[in-house]
């Protein structure tokens, strides 16, 4: 399996397309992996050299001790694409990943060819620190099946749930295997996400993505977002929870295609 030594730790990455393509970097979700950009891959790989890997604390990359940061993912993922002699990228995220991804834009802008929020936010606020609690205190308790309970309906809309009853099972059993540690210090990190003010210093071309039943990180955070980065574009998907990537892959797929192609070899 593919790993790379950045900053003491060891990555786990993969690689998907040709190499002489332009890279776009897909940053996680919080509970994701590289396996859950199967939709995206597949399609996107088509014209894309794919970058996909676990920040640190996730999955199969080190989980080293002590306090994760937003800066630090973003440290992390400048040298992972500096080890495989990635000058620069399209850089996008989803949730967890889209905010690794401002602060990327934010500390590289020289390696950010493009930027792509997808359900992100810029600080967090009393409801969605609430909602996150309620994360912290299943993995607290090492209880797969109480965190797939509390972070199922806001992570997906109503409809994706009442027709993927079969995938529950699949998800829970997935979640017995997390490092719920590693998870709660990921959570750490989020909270302290707080980068509101620094947004009108990103100017890379970028485009802030939201579901239109996002109940997690509804659109008035994306909105902001778009507000605050100069020339952003902004779009919601209509019917599609927070998981975008998973309930609306080919909504997803086409916004990306039809960003990047438009900066496609923009400098």
């Amino acid at each position: 399996m593919p790993y790379c030594r950045v900053n003491e730790i060891n990555l786990y990455y993969e690689l998907h397309g040709k190499s002489e393509r332009e890279t776009l970097v897909l940053s996680n979700g919080i509970l994701m992996s590289t396996a859950s950009w199967n939709f995206q891959i597949k399609e996107l790989s088509r014209y894309f050299q794919v970058l996909v890997y676990d920040c640190r604390g996730m999955w199969q990359s080190d989980h080293p001790a002590g306090q994760y940061s937003m800066e630090q993912h973003a440290d992390d993922l400048s040298e992972l694409l500096s080890a495989l002699s990635i000058e620069k990228a399209h850089i996008a995220g989803i949730s967890y990943g889209s905010e690794i991804s401002m602060m990327f834009a934010l500390k590289f802008p020289q390696k950010t060819k493009t930027l792509m929020v997808f359900d992100g936010v810029s600080q967090i606020d009393p409801l969605l620190k609430s909602f996150g609690d309620t994360w912290v205190a299943a993995a607290e308790q090492k209880n797969a099946a109480l965190l797939l309970k509390v972070t199922t309906p806001l992570n997906f809309s109503e409809d994706w749930i009442i027709k993927n009853q079969k995938i529950m099972p699949i998800l829970e059993e997935n979640y017995r295997h997390l490092d719920f540690d590693g998870f709660i210090q990921l959570m750490d990190s989020f909270y302290r996400l707080n980068i509101t003010e620094q947004l009108p210093n990103i100017q890379v071309p970028t485009m802030i993505v939201v579901g239109e039943k996002d109940i997690l990180k509804p659109r008035s955070y994306s909105e902001k977002i778009a507000k605050l980065i100069p020339g952003s574009e902004f779009y919601v998907v209509p019917g599609s929870g927070h998981a975008l990537c998973l309930e609306k892959p080919q909504e997803f797929n086409s916004l990306v295609l039809g960003f990047v192609h438009k900066y496609a070899n923009h400098e």
